[in-house]
């Protein structure tokens, strides 16, 4: 992982527009008429209908999406009271998280009043324009006060994320360990360290899901909270112990069998840990220290059941586990409250999440061939995919439950697919990818390291974690261009092919693509000849073993790049052709585009590879494909050309494959309009479906499809072009890519390479 400077800091928030949120219009805007819809003189119907039935807002404006996360800035992250305006980038941090784990829109508002009648006096006359209010970084004791009032005098979900996010991660994870340790939440005894709003919101919850009162002990920096101790504010009175024969945190944790802790770093000893009961539970939780570190911890004794704030460590509790899916549910069914049903709800989703199989993906992030519920397996990864709708479905349905929904889901099936398609935004498709890929770094070539774009994309690939890169080249010329772009080298690894010190490799690597090509009319002086050119030099690389991945195009034309790949690489067994893919992320959703660079006019055989291989690569990616075969006819209305190749590997596929969502020829207009297809062609495999993968019955209407959408649309992004079928990851850029693109395609390289290790997507049962 890339270090953290202050340079660096400041700058990510500097570059380009400074900040890290912006509001995007989602309405046409670009005619006289939309404009006039927009504002005046149309904008006043809403505002009737509104004035009419309060509740219309949420059909006629953005509050159903919307959240303020407001703050005072007097507890900022471990900074303490800096203030309203310095907390202002945590506030923008906080609106990104919402808005790439939950696709909910974020005010930041920032109010300069510490006073708790005034702030909720200003919160209030704020609150009709938002669905739902995340209070944040407000210190203890004010913001239980503030909390209790909001959400007695408002009618939309209020919640103070400092306490309750915690909470609700760290039940779910405490319910976890319980079982993994044998023991049931009502016979533990539980020690609290730490009496802040999380602490106090932590401990409330626990006794909500059957924690005993007497058996909870709390400490704060002045030791046990006993009743007999003066001056006790009402929070701590509530968890006072009535034992007087405890004083230290020392004679608290003897004989516990949970440790929480929400206060600051070191005071959980060693010595501690071995007093406590068989299998203990420790939850160090304080940032950026913990109470104890989980090496220590570990190695006091063996039967520790640990969780930390970091990343780094098993068992993370995070609170963006839940914060965006706790909101996206309760905005979901215009919730008038968040309430204890609903936290419960989703305590007890995240914890069921952990004890069910663990999707690909997330085993290939952390590099682990498989989680287990266990030991170092109890709270869910913040990138599981299911978050968004097991947890948010969990607190939509309780929201309802308990009576404060205001407008219930009534197709579940429907709504879940519609959290789904949240997941395939750009940001968090890409963020994905690189956490995936930065889970195993790969030795990944760059064939072109003298083009400045791939230089600039093997350094910031090599900053972001996940490759370790080698770029083929003139050894003096990059390092003068890293230099003249101020590149950190470090780590990069530069090979000159053409210097005498790699003849040795140069000979031995012609000596096998000779004697693998023999009879084909290669000679060992032509491969030799060969090895001079940097696509066959960086492929022996990789099909030897001695790099994982090679990323190369910038220079080459396609064609010559393939007959390259082809000829050292292979095609896979099991198939006679290779094919390329690009992915299309926009806001309807991901989509997958095949096959956009090698194969002209593909013919039956051809077709049939690359949809074959569409199926696996969209599998890999961790979606399940419904696929359309495109054309310029629908189902066999043209008996000519083209569309009797798409129709025949329709009939061949659905054969094959009769599990496998698929149906055409179709025109592209019924493959993405669900409702026109299903009204004139009610017969496909695919009604009551949404396309994702996208066959194109020749590369030029591939090709100049991806790029127009690439090109006519801000709101589109484009990964690619994914090499489907070569035998070892070879991936191929566009002469015009950008360092970004150049980026994503290491990823995905990545990807590949960590794949070749265990092959893992495969087709549907036959």
């Amino acid at each position: 992982m890339a270090k953290i400077t202050k340079e660096a800091a400041l700058a990510y928030h500097t570059q380009g527009r400074p900040g890290k949120i912006e509001v995007v219009p989602t309405k046409p805007y670009r005619t006289q008429t939309d404009l006039s819809l927009a504002y005046s003189p149309g904008v006043a119907f809403p505002c009737l209908e509104i004035q009419q039935n309060p509740h219309d807002a949420y059909r006629y404006t953005s509050k159903g999406n919307l959240v303020a996360v407001i703050s005072n800035g007097t507890a900022v992250l471990g900074l303490g009271d800096i203030g309203a305006m310095s907390g202002k980038p945590v506030m923008e941090g906080k609106g990104l998280l919402f808005k790439i784990y939950g696709g909910i829109d974020v005010f930041d508002v920032e109010v300069n009043e510490k006073d708790p009648d005034k702030f909720v006096e200003v919160v209030k006359a704020i609150a009709p324009t938002f669905g739902g209010i995340n209070l944040e970084d407000i210190k203890a004791p004010e913001c239980f006060e503030i909390e209790r009032r909001l959400k007695e005098e408002l009618d939309i979900p209020v919640m103070h994320d400092d306490q309750h996010g915690t909470a609700i991660v760290s039940a779910a994870g405490l319910l976890n360990a319980l079982s993994v340790a044998g023991k049931k939440i009502e016979d533990v005894r539980i020690v609290v360290s730490g009496a802040g709003a999380a602490a106090i919101s932590c401990t409330r919850l626990y006794c909500a899901f059957g924690a005993r009162r007497e058996n909870v002990v709390m400490c704060d920096s002045k030791g046990v909270i006993t009743a007999d101790r003066p001056g006790l504010n009402a929070q701590k009175r509530e968890f006072a112990t009535a034992r007087t024969d405890i004083r230290t945190l020392a004679d608290a944790v003897r004989g516990a069998d949970v440790f929480v802790g929400l206060s600051r770093g070191g005071l959980l000893t060693q010595d501690m840990v071995r007093s406590m009961a068989d299998s203990p539970i420790i939850f160090a939780l304080a940032n950026p220290e913990p109470e104890i570190t989980y090496e220590d911890a570990m190695a006091a004794r063996t039967d520790v059941l640990m969780s930390t704030g970091r990343t780094d460590y098993p068992n993370q509790i995070n609170n963006v586990i839940v914060f965006p899916y706790i909101f996206r549910g309760a905005l979901d069914v215009a919730a008038t409250a968040i309430n204890e049903e609903m936290k419960m709800a989703a305590a007890r989703a995240i914890a069921d999440l952990a004890r069910r199989p663990v999707p690909d993906i997330v085993n290939r992030t952390y590099n682990v061939r498989k989680f287990e519920f266990g030991p170092d397996y109890f709270i869910p990864k913040p990138i599981d995919p299911r978050l968004i709708t097991d947890v948010s479905m969990a607190v939509a349905r309780a929201a309802m439950d308990s009576g404060v929904a205001r407008r219930p889901i009534e197709d579940w099936k429907a709504y879940k697919q519609q959290l789904r398609e949240l997941m395939g935004q750009e940001t968090k498709f890409t963020q994905n990818l690189y956490d995936t890929a930065r889970s195993e770094p790969k030795r990944v070539v760059y064939a072109e390291g003298t083009h400045l774009n791939m230089l600039q994309a093997a350094v910031k690939a090599k900053e972001e974690g996940f490759c370790h890169p080698i770029l083929l080249g003139n050894e003096d010329r990059i390092h003068r261009l890293a230099a003249d772009l101020q590149l950190n080298m470090d780590g990069v690894e530069v090979i000159d092919l053409r210097r005498d010190d790699q003849a040795d490799r140069r000979h031995r690597y012609a000596h096998i693509l000779a004697e693998r090509k023999q009879r084909e009319g290669y000679t060992y002086q032509e491969a030799n000849d060969k090895m001079y050119e940097r696509n066959y030099f960086g492929m022996m690389m990789v099909e030897t073993g001695e790099a994982d991945a090679l990323v190369t195009g910038l220079y080459t034309k396609y064609s010559n790049t393939f007959k390259v790949a082809e000829e050292v690489i292979g095609i896979r067994e099991g198939y006679s052709h290779f094919g390329t893919m690009h992915i299309i992320n926009s806001k309807r959703g991901t989509y997958f585009v095949a096959d956009t660079l090698v194969n002209r006019h593909p013919d039956v055989e051809t077709l049939l590879d690359v949809t074959r291989l569409s199926a696996e690569t969209v599998r890999f990616f961790n979606r399940t494909p419904v696929m359309a075969m495109l054309s310029y006819s629908n189902f066999g209305t043209d008996k000519q050309g083209s569309p009797t190749v798409v129709h025949e590997v329709v009939r061949r596929m659905q054969k094959e494959f009769p599990r496998l969502a698929i149906d055409g020829e179709m025109q592209l207009n019924f493959a993405l309009n669900r409702e026109l297809r299903d009204e004139k062609f009610s017969f496909t495999r695919l009604k009551g479906m949404d396309v994702n993968t996208l066959i194109f019955p020749c590369l030029n209407s591939a090709n100049s499809s991806y790029k127009m959408l690439k090109e006519m649309s801000d709101n589109v992004s484009v990964v690619g072009p994914i090499q489907m079928g070569l035998n070892k990851p070879v991936h191929f850029t566009d002469f015009e890519s950008s360092v970004d693109d150049i980026v994503n395609i290491t990823a995905v390289a990545v990807l590949d390479a960590i794949v070749q290790q265990h092959r893992v997507c495969p087709l549907p049962e036959r």
